[in-house]
């Protein structure tokens, strides 16, 4: 594509150029999902003491939710909710959840977005945090989900002797997930 759009300035944007960078938005969606993998991998290695490196918890985590049943829009963000850990380890659930949200319910972006304090509710105590945190969103529509998501298949997903299925098994649904129309700033774009 060689195509540019004829402003310098924003405000002086027409429609046609609208067109022009909708067809460049338009790669970048297609790659989206190769990238998103691509950070999955990228926590393969990486284990801060733990006896399963985070690519395994990943796993772990999704293959749990399949096994249970969840639809698949769940298990991909199961699978996909730790992807932050490398570029924002200290508030990864809000880049998880930033980058799923123009492809999943509301639901699931609350649950990504807030998973970090649902999983404190097992072990802050032992790091001086409040293990109630998650309280703050008592009465919210997603509570129990986001509970639910945690003790079933995120804090239990830490054994190195748990058989989970490799990301190949996944990658389909993954690419299923991102093929969806997206919303940019909750506006679908044709």
């Amino acid at each position: 594509m060689n195509d540019h759009v004829s402003f310098t300035r924003l405000d002086q944007a027409t429609a046609d150029d609208f067109k022009i960078m909708h067809r460049h938005m338009a790669v970048e969606h297609a790659g989206l999902a190769d990238r998103v993998l691509a950070l999955l991998r990228g926590l393969g290695g990486q284990s801060p003491g733990l006896q399963v490196d985070r690519l395994e918890h990943s796993l772990q985590t999704a293959t749990r939710a399949h096994a249970d049943g969840a639809d698949e829009e769940k298990v991909v963000c199961a699978l996909l909710h730790d992807i932050g850990d490398e570029l924002a380890p200290d508030n990864h659930g809000a880049f998880v959840s930033e980058i799923m949200r123009p492809f999943v319910s509301e639901e699931n972006y609350r649950i990504l977005r807030y998973h970090p304090e649902f999983q404190g509710y097992f072990f802050f105590d032992k790091v001086g945090a409040d293990p109630n945190m998650r309280e703050r969103h008592r009465g919210e529509p997603w509570f129990d989900a986001a509970h639910e998501f945690c003790e079933r298949w995120d804090m239990p997903a830490f054994d190195p002797d748990y058989a989970s299925k490799p990301v190949a098994f996944f990658e389909p649904m993954v690419r299923r997930v991102f093929a969806r129309e997206a919303s940019h700033n909750g506006v679908v774009i044709p």
